[in-house]
């Protein structure tokens, strides 16, 4: 497949030029028959309803990144590159959308972002500034501008400022939880101008897809590496945008059928490769966490490229979860449906785990040496135990906001499809009707 395609005469609403024909069906580009209750990267799949594989990649990945800033182990960046699985999953339902007008879409997929971002800012600030902290006198954030920052927790453009000790060491929380909390918020920040550039993005790869798709990992390649060093938060958007565009565009491509037409075994080879020479990379290129992929942005970048492409290679379609996976449905359904909810707050929920997991060490039968000993080597797991209960009463909390930034009915615990009442039902059931 070359890039040499004819260019379809044909437009959409939105001003893009429609997919261009691969040889093969396309993708997945019918609007779900009822959308109420889906999250945000709700997984469409053909003839309506909801992809499950997606969900369930999707809801892997959530997992995956709530363990790793839990435990902290490198390896988990390898096993599963969570962030290029959600970047492309997100990619895949952004490119679907913009067969209706790209204004439109782009304003709806903000909307829907950005409530529950005001909910945990809110929440996040009050506790910053109770703590002490004053960002006009904050040396990190350059005083005036660290207060004009504050707008980031309001519209994530960039990064938001956030002292980097608050607090002491023996309190509530220890001195770092800001950091901890508002940490993950560079991810919004990646999404929004994925979103903002995807009517772009879109119109490039339907006239040169191969191009489109490889360019992010040619800039990183650039910027990545040191060769290019852009410095500040400005480096640090320009750097994610690059390492996971391919992952986004990947999104595309999925959609619009270009993977389905490669030979699998030639995607397969050349993503091994690709994968195989992130490893490489990365072996000469140890950050301070060693084999963290985070830390090294050009095999990051090539390593979630090449994952993702075996997953969406293989990606099956299916309308239910099949077999044993099926009786993880409802989880999977109520993370997909919180996935942002999860997202924003799981760090900070991973903070709170610790005041409450040493109230255990006032418990009178854990006095002894052994007991304490005990307690002190399973400390993290029992982190991880009760982390859970946590984000289930933040999804009760606060989850319904993500319902209220979709126009939907808000459910305090979407575990399942909600229930789609056809209009005039009730009429045409009526006797002598």
């Amino acid at each position: 497949m070359t890039h040499g395609n004819p260019i379809p005469t044909s437009s959409t609403a939105s001003g893009i030029p429609g997919p261009p024909s691969y040889g093969i069906p396309q993708q997945r580009t019918t609007d779900p028959a009822a959308t109420g209750g889906t999250a945000p990267d709700a997984a469409p799949r053909q003839g309506g309803g909801r992809d499950r594989y997606l969900d369930l990649l999707r809801s892997i990945a959530l997992v995956r990144v709530v363990v790793y800033h839990l435990f902290g182990w490198a390896w988990l960046t390898v096993l599963f590159p969570s962030m290029g699985v959600m970047f492309a999953l997100a990619g895949s339902l952004m490119a679907r959308s913009l067969n209706r007008p790209a204004l439109g879409v782009v304003r709806g997929r903000i909307r829907r972002l950005l409530p529950p971002l005001w909910a945990f800012s809110v929440v996040v600030l009050v506790m910053m500034f109770a703590g002490g902290w004053n960002p006009l006198k904050d040396p990190d954030h350059g005083g005036t501008w660290g207060l004009i920052d504050l707008v980031n927790y309001v519209f994530p453009v960039g990064a938001p400022p956030f002292p980097w000790h608050l607090g002491s060491k023996s309190g509530l929380l220890e001195d770092t939880w800001a950091v901890q909390a508002a940490g993950p918020l560079w991810y919004l920040r990646a999404y929004l101008w994925f979103v903002i550039a995807s009517p772009l993005l879109l119109w490039a790869f339907r006239r040169a897809p191969w191009p489109t798709l490889l360019a992010p990992l040619g800039i990183t390649a650039v910027v990545g590496t040191g060769l290019v060093k852009i410095p500040g938060e400005t480096g640090n958007a320009v750097t994610d945008f690059a390492v996971y565009g391919g992952c986004w565009v990947l999104g595309f491509a999925h959609h619009e059928g270009l993977l389905k037409q490669i030979p699998r075994y030639l995607s397969i080879s050349c993503a091994a490769l690709l994968m195989a020479f992130g490893l490489w990379w990365a072996s000469g290129h140890l950050g301070p966490d060693g084999w963290d992929l985070n830390d090294i942005p050009l095999a990051q970048a090539a390593w979630s490229f090449g994952f993702v492409v075996i997953l969406l290679q293989y990606s099956p379609s299916w309308r239910e979860l099949p077999g044993r996976l099926a009786r993880w449905d409802k989880l999977v359904t109520l993370s997909n449906n919180r996935a942002v909810t999860i997202y924003l707050w799981h760090n900070l929920l991973i903070m709170a785990t610790v005041p409450i997991l040493d109230l255990l060490y006032e418990l009178p039968f854990l006095q002894s040496d052994s007991a304490v000993s005990a307690l002190d080597t399973t400390y993290t797991i029992w982190m991880f135990v009760l982390v859970w209960p946590l984000i289930g009463a933040a999804i009760l909390a606060f989850g319904w906001v993500e319902d209220v930034a979709a126009k939907r009915k808000p459910r305090l615990w979407p575990n399942s499809a909600p229930r789609v009442r056809v209009r005039g039902s009730r009429r045409r059931s009526a006797p002598g009707s």
